[in-house]
């Protein structure tokens, strides 16, 4: 028998942690696997978010620009490392994902570190003022996908771990579909979510959620 060839050598460390499952949640939600087997790409119009994913990956690579067909300038990362890549595709994560991802394997220790790197991506966080119920304020906390089957097993892990059940809305024909929860328990994901202050994370998203916190509180006060 020949010798074998010295084992290849991945850029990437594969090794759960926190920053590694929230960068699983980028990927997933707005990352893409080329055809060829090696290349992975990451794109933002936000450049905190491209910090943050060379950041938690711990790999240093030139940030460039990508065009949308609707003509929008996004910011634009691309490795190369054929065992990540084989390791997105052996935890659910592959090419041409956006229409059929469903289960991704993360371990459950991580799992709302994930789920933060979920609502980075591709997920949104609003409030408002209620004038039917005695100008209640309320806000809602959301993840999106043009994969039904994913957000299925998104709110199935979700509700076993915290026990919240959120809905889910959107049409088939669109593509798109939203995972949503309101208030009491969209409360409880934020909290499993952003249970330290020095988590990664994009700052404005979690500025807005925080502010909205405390007028929740200081409404909970008011009329209790």
């Amino acid at each position: 028998m020949g010798k074998r060839g010295p084992k290849p050598k991945g850029k990437i460390k594969i090794k759960w942690s926190a920053n590694f499952a929230y960068v699983i949640g980028l990927l997933v939600t707005d990352g893409n696997l080329s055809s060829d087997g090696r290349h992975i790409s990451f794109v933002s119009k936000d450049i905190e978010q491209i910090n943050n994913f060379l950041k938690c990956l711990n790999v240093h690579i030139p940030i460039g620009k990508a065009t949308s067909g609707a003509g929008n300038i996004y910011n634009r990362v691309q490795l190369s490392d054929v065992l990540f890549y084989k390791f997105l595709e052996s935890i659910g994560v592959y090419q041409k994902k956006s229409k059929t991802i469903g289960r991704v394997l993360i371990p459950k220790k991580y799992f709302f570190d994930f789920l933060r790197g979920c609502l980075d991506g591709d997920g949104c966080f609003y409030s408002y003022w209620d004038p039917r119920w005695r100008s209640s304020y309320m806000f809602y906390l959301e993840f999106a996908s043009a994969s039904l089957k994913h957000l299925i097993w998104l709110q199935r892990e979700i509700n076993k771990i915290i026990f919240v059940k959120g809905h889910i809305t959107g049409r088939k024909k669109n593509d798109f579909f939203q995972l949503k929860y309101a208030k009491k328990e969209a409360v409880e994901i934020i909290k499993k979510m952003y249970y330290d202050k020095k988590v990664i994370c994009l700052s404005h998203k979690r500025l807005k959620i925080e502010k909205a916190l405390k007028i929740n509180q200081k409404q909970q006060q008011t009329y209790f």
